[in-house]
């Protein structure tokens, strides 16, 4: 099991685990054959690929706190918001990082120059429209002014009080709140007492052909109070992988494939965050514009209460890594994944 326990590892540094293969436990093809066996109409096609700015969205958002605390805003170009404000963000484009993509969205948009340290969410409307946004350094550039107007944008500033401002859309207020609240942990002074932060977090520029969910599913074994992990045994060992339904929430992905691996009598669970995201676009082909998220899932009870499922397996992890395990289950431990009932496609 010493693979497992490496990918743990890998993970909660943020980096890239190592798979000889692209698992997956539930396609989509087997969710279609689990619904039409209740009787219920399949709506999603099971050979669903997923084509960048066709069937899928990605969109990054920056906020950016400069040394007073005001975030860098961009006014809007676009016939359809002119003269609104709000975050620098666009869509992806092929070929593209998560890093590439902000990076050039906000060049073009503030005329400004940045680093990205971290992720602060991830945002997911139905299974195929995510917003990553990021926090990072200013490290050259110059300000955009309204002299320097073009369809991007009409001109960019840093603001203190966004409620001064005409808003394209109020959804920014949260991503700039723990934005602040990150960059004001930062300027405490050393043993203030201020609550712990997750470590920095950077996207991991890897290609998929389809849009994955990885769970890190992990419990509490009472006889020892040692945390196991939940392992799929259905090829090679490894953490179980679904595929996302582009056309249901990612909440429903989730609880429909816990019932899979579970039964319907699933024990109490909740999301926790987001240890890991894998994204890479492809070229114009459109082959590779899937991504993977890896969701750390607590069980709210005890192994021993948990039934063992068929294929499927716990693994107890040595106890420094199962306590750092739990430790990302603290406040601000872990990237939030915020799930949103209907999307406003903000781009």
């Amino acid at each position: 099991m010493d693979s497992v326990e490496g990918n743990i590892k890998l993970l909660l540094q943020g980096k890239e685990i190592e798979e000889s293969q692209e698992f997956c436990d539930f396609t989509l093809q087997d969710q279609n054959e689990a619904t039409a066996a209740k009787g219920v109409a399949v709506s999603t096609p099971g050979d669903f690929k997923p084509v960048l700015r066709d069937n899928v969205c990605f969109i990054v958002a920056a906020v950016l706190v400069n040394e007073e605390g005001e975030i860098l805003m961009m006014q809007e170009a676009k016939s359809s918001c002119a003269g609104k404000w709000y975050l620098p963000a666009g869509r992806m484009e092929a070929g593209e990082t998560i890093e590439d993509a902000v990076k050039r969205e906000v060049l073009e948009e503030t005329g400004m120059e940045m680093e990205v340290t971290t992720l602060i969410m991830v945002e997911a409307a139905s299974g195929s429209w995510f917003r990553f946004v990021v926090t990072g350094n200013v490290v050259g550039g110059t300000l955009k002014t309204p002299a320097s107007a073009d369809k991007e944008s009409l001109q960019a500033k840093w603001v203190g009080d966004l409620s001064e401002l005409s808003l394209r859309c109020n959804d920014i207020f949260p991503l700039v709140q723990r934005a602040r609240q990150l960059w004001g942990r930062g300027r405490a002074e050393e043993g203030s007492g201020d609550e712990p932060w997750h470590p920095p977090l950077l996207p991991v520029n890897k290609p998929h052909t389809k849009l994955y969910l990885r769970l890190v599913i992990a419990v509490r074994k009472r006889v020892n109070n040692r945390v196991c992990v939940l392992t799929s045994d259905k090829t090679a060992t490894h953490l179980p992988v679904t595929e996302i339904n582009p056309v249901r929430s990612l909440h429903s992905t989730l609880r429909k494939y816990m019932t899979e691996i579970f039964g319907s009598d699933l024990p109490p669970h909740r999301p926790q965050g987001i240890l890991s995201t894998e994204l890479h676009t492809s070229d114009p082909s459109g082959t590779h514009d899937g991504l993977l998220l890896t969701l750390l899932v607590p069980v709210r009870k005890a192994l021993e209460d948990v039934p063992l499922i068929d294929k499927y397996s716990w693994v107890e992890l040595p106890k420094p890594m199962g306590e750092e395990l739990l430790s990302r289950m603290g406040k601000n431990m872990i990237i939030p994944l915020n799930v949103i009932r209907v999307s406003t496609l903000i781009s």
